[in-house]
């Protein structure tokens, strides 16, 4: 004879089983669409210690941060946090004394790092490092020619990049000293962009600017990374910056780390 409450009551338990079973999909669906799907650099426990150091004095430790395409990001920190010190070891100037910096899936440790400043990555300097002696289009072209990049009319690409960054065409044969500051920060960003690279780092880069200025080179940083999908990692004391930005990472000094 069959139990009818017997299995009323397994039916119960298999529906319940089945319920467990879809919420743990559920979650597993909704974990996999929150992990983030462009990372393009990722900097695992790096430390960095000067060779001239103590052997426990580090200019950097135990740094982890992940960066994605498409999104802008502020690292800020007061002075002697190792803001500079994490520059140089993200563009490949300086080699991590522990941990490894890695990029598009690949370890600095194992790329070419003359390529991977030509053609990766765009930096963009507070005092803008453009040579003076020559104009704001020659500059651009001249970034192009370090690069390899084959284009037939570099001036005429020189001149594209410039009104992209809000410069007229007029601004193309001017020498940098005839520019003004902000003038001077647009051709540095146009020549970063010269070669198409994934990511553009930026060292304080508005430092030197008035507020508005430096409110419309902010719109400049945002659209390459909102529209262009490029990963833009700005070192920053500015709030405004902060505010701009997507995602701000703090540096804290070695000994406040260790004090915790």
């Amino acid at each position: 004879m069959t139990n009818k409450n017997y299995i009323a009551k397994d039916k119960l338990g298999n529906n319940k089983a089945l319920e467990k079973q879809r919420e743990m999909k559920d979650k597993e669906i909704k974990e996999k669409n929150t992990t983030p799907k462009n990372i393009i650099l990722s900097i695992k426990n790096a430390s960095y210690r000067y060779s001239d150091a103590l052997e426990d004095d580090y200019a950097l430790r135990n740094v982890s941060f992940d960066f994605e395409s498409g999104k802008m990001y502020a690292i800020r920190g007061r002075s002697g946090t190792g803001k500079t010190t994490l520059l140089s070891l993200i563009s490949g100037l300086e080699r991590c004394t522990e941990g490894e910096i890695i990029f598009d899936g690949k370890s600095l440790k194992n790329m070419n790092l003359d390529k991977f400043r030509n053609s990766d990555i765009g930096i963009v300097f507070q005092s803008y490092n453009l040579l003076p002696f020559m104009t704001a289009s020659e500059n651009i072209i001249l970034s192009m020619d370090v690069s390899g990049l084959k284009i037939k009319n570099k001036k005429e690409k020189a001149i594209e990049l410039m009104e992209k960054v809000g410069l007229k065409e007029s601004y193309a044969d001017r020498k940098v000293l005839r520019l003004s500051g902000g003038e001077q920060q647009r051709v540095a960003i146009a020549r970063s962009l010269s070669y198409n690279p994934k990511m553009i780092i930026a060292d304080e880069p508005t430092g030197n600017l008035d507020k508005q200025t430096e409110t419309e080179i902010l719109e400049i940083f945002k659209k390459l990374a909102h529209e262009e999908n490029k990963c833009v990692i700005i070192v920053t004391h500015s709030q405004n910056v902060c505010d701009s930005v997507d995602v701000i990472y703090d540096l804290k000094k070695v000994k406040e780390e260790s004090d915790k």
